[in-house]
């Protein structure tokens, strides 16, 4: 496990720090902020799927229907138990009843509102979605434009060892803690082709699940820029067709 420290809070500041950001011109697509939220975590109490464990078997078979590349790997059940422990970010599954993306793995964020800047905006949706106000800022990540007609700015945010994220029902199933040991496992990330684009599909393994972009790309640029220190851009990887709408 990492743990949830000090160090670890200045090594991702400084590597944020040292990030050259790239933006993108929202050339009439609408402007949304997400937030990868760090915080601690333990294996027994948020290591449970429990949204996933109250599935039946041909609800279990449906999570993975569509997802590319994976035909030939059973591995993957749709599954996020066993991924929390020590440092870890906060993944969000959305509502089921949500107009866009139900049921899609998500970082806490959303549009900005009229007179809002990027940051105000993704403090605002992390109160509304799971009730986290006091959050530190450590950087910023570069912006990744979507197909649905939006330009993500991401930020990186240290919650501190007292937080207690709560899902808003009406927009948030469930909250998970995915340790950021899981965002370095050997196989992550993994790169799928599809007939619809060329450009690679990004899949960043969680669990039992492959997480996809924007969501997937940004963890795996949070991994490889704040963690790593390395200077990769994601903003040219693709998300699989079921995202594009």
């Amino acid at each position: 496990m990492i743990p949830y420290d000090d160090t670890l809070r200045d090594r991702l500041r400084v590597n944020l720090a040292a990030h050259d950001i790239r933006r993108h011109p929202l050339e009439g697509r609408r402007h949304a902020a997400v937030s990868v939220i760090v915080l601690d975590s333990d294996q027994q109490i948020h290591g449970t799927d429990h949204i996933y464990e109250q599935l039946g078997p041909a609800a279990r078979r449906q999570l993975m229907q569509g997802v590319p590349g994976i035909e030939d790997d059973p591995g993957f059940d749709g599954s996020v138990s066993g991924t929390a422990g020590g440092a870890a970010v906060l993944l969000t599954r959305r509502g089921a009843r949500m107009k866009d993306h139900p049921g899609q793995w998500a970082l806490p964020g959303g549009r900005l509102d009229t007179g809002e800047t990027p940051e105000e905006a993704a403090r605002r949706e992390v109160g509304e979605e799971v009730g986290l106000t006091d959050l530190e800022l450590l950087g910023q990540l570069d912006d990744y434009p979507t197909r649905s007609g939006y330009v993500i700015t991401p930020f990186v945010f240290w919650a501190g060892t007292n937080a207690e994220p709560v899902a808003e029902p009406g927009e948030v199933q469930s909250v998970h803690r995915i340790a950021i040991t899981e965002l370095l496992r050997a196989d992550s990330p993994r790169f799928v082709s599809i007939p619809e684009s060329p450009r690679p599909v990004i899949q960043v393994p969680v669990g039992g699940d492959l997480i996809h972009a924007p969501t997937g790309a940004l963890m795996y640029q949070f991994r490889a820029v704040a963690y790593d220190g390395t200077a990769e851009r994601v903003d040219e990887y693709e998300q699989p067709v079921f995202a594009w709408q």
